[in-house]
């Protein structure tokens, strides 16, 4: 298509404008879409049906228009179709819209291989993986609770939950559980009760129901969400044999809404039976304590002075071995030195003058002190020391 000559000096009418889209969207020619029928209109007598095709995952919207022989009666409105459809472009509202020349039904079958493969696209992801789920509060201060509208599932929660804990409070979000609504409006409950400071856990309670009808809890968006939230959410839908993929990315898998609420909260009833049946078996072990004890007191003195007194002697017989044991090495050391003081006075005996003077012998010396060794020495008056005593003598001269 050739360039328009366009500026502010030249603008285009409007009918040439709305022209040349419906040339581009014409170009497109028939495709194959797959959405669900949020509004549908059948109108008695009129050849031609209005319905509106909704994004599961997103909040977008296409009309569609068909003729009656197309659409089914079995497909109502929250219907998976997958429908064959031409753009067209109407000049006189600007508005595009879908003709459809085929309209096929989704069977159970379609919907769950979807479903299986969605789960091995996430499973890969690692959502389903253990360690990413988040531990749940023992007592929360709030709960969040996302169900329908006076629903069977909200009273079980709400009932089981202030059976259990009285106090209980709960932030209620009611939204649509099934349609084409439902991802939505759950997805945006989650939000703000996740961004609720006083909100602890949270939990998406439907009860059961068909696949169809069970749909949105298996759809990608909402589990995303779920996935993405820092507050723990609890999911309790339908019965035990349901198991939508919620049940697998959330942090815990109630099988019913009456399941969650006693998982969300401890039975209080319970929990002070199990505190007074520990506090008596806390005081019995104390009292059975102390008995023993004061059984161990009791003959405690008695066999203090026993042991005390069979000390004593003990260390009374062992201070009286040592005090012997001293006094016989004490005497063999004093025998041993007197033996020896004995033999030195022997010998110094047997060395000194006395013995020899003793032995008959005598100590001449001169008056001056001086002993005489020789004859020659012998001059003047001498002096003799014999064993009694001493006396003087005068050298007599040698006869000639």
């Amino acid at each position: 298509m050739a360039r328009l000559d366009n500026s502010a000096e030249h603008p285009l009418p409007v009918r040439v404008v709305a022209q040349e889209i419906g040339r581009w969207i014409a170009r497109l020619g028939e495709i194959w879409i797959e959405g669900q029928i949020a509004q549908l209109s059948r109108r008695p007598g009129v050849s031609t049906h209005f319905l509106t095709l909704r994004d599961t995952d997103a909040n977008i919207s296409l009309s569609v228009t068909c003729a009656r022989g197309v659409l089914e009666d079995s497909i109502t409105e929250g219907s998976r179709v997958v429908l064959r459809a031409r753009p067209d472009f109407y000049l006189e509202r600007g508005a595009l819209s879908l003709r459809a020349t085929q309209i096929r039904h989704v069977g159970v079958g379609e919907l769950l291989a979807a479903i299986e493969r969605l789960k091995r696209v996430l499973a890969a992801e690692g959502l389903f993986a253990a360690d990413r789920k988040l531990r749940l509060p023992f007592l929360p201060s709030a709960i969040g609770l996302i169900t329908g509208r006076a629903s069977a599932a909200e009273r079980d929660v709400v009932e089981n939950v202030r059976r259990r804990a009285p106090g209980a409070r709960f932030a209620v979000e009611n939204v649509a559980v099934q349609g084409t609504s439902a991802v939505s409006e759950i997805v945006g409950a989650l939000e703000r009760l996740d961004a609720d400071p006083d909100v602890d856990v949270i939990v998406i309670a439907r009860g059961g129901g068909g696949v169809e009808d069970l749909l949105p809890f298996s759809n990608e968006t909402l589990l995303r969400a779920v996935s993405s939230a820092r507050t723990p959410v609890i999911s309790a839908i339908g019965h035990e044999s349901d198991q939508p993929l919620l049940d697998l990315v959330a942090d815990l898998a109630a099988s019913t809404p009456t399941d969650a609420a006693k998982r969300v909260v401890p039975d209080l009833a319970e929990e002070r039976a199990l505190i007074d049946g520990l506090q008596a078996r806390a005081r019995h072990c104390i009292r059975r304590r102390v008995a023993n004890e004061l059984d161990l007191m009791a003959g405690l003195p008695e066999r203090l002075t026993a042991t005390i007194s069979q000390r004593l002697l003990g260390e009374r017989r062992q201070v009286e071995e040592l005090i012997e044991r001293a006094s016989r090495r004490t005497r063999a050391l004093v025998g041993a030195g007197q033996t020896d003081v004995d033999h030195l006075l022997a010998r110094v005996q047997a060395l000194s003058p006395q013995a020899t003077l003793d032995r008959g012998y005598a100590v001449v010396s001169r008056t001056d002190g001086a002993v005489v060794r020789s004859p020659d020495d012998a001059l003047g008056e001498l002096r003799v020391r014999v064993a009694a005593g001493a006396f003087t003598a005068e050298r007599v001269p040698d006869a000639q």
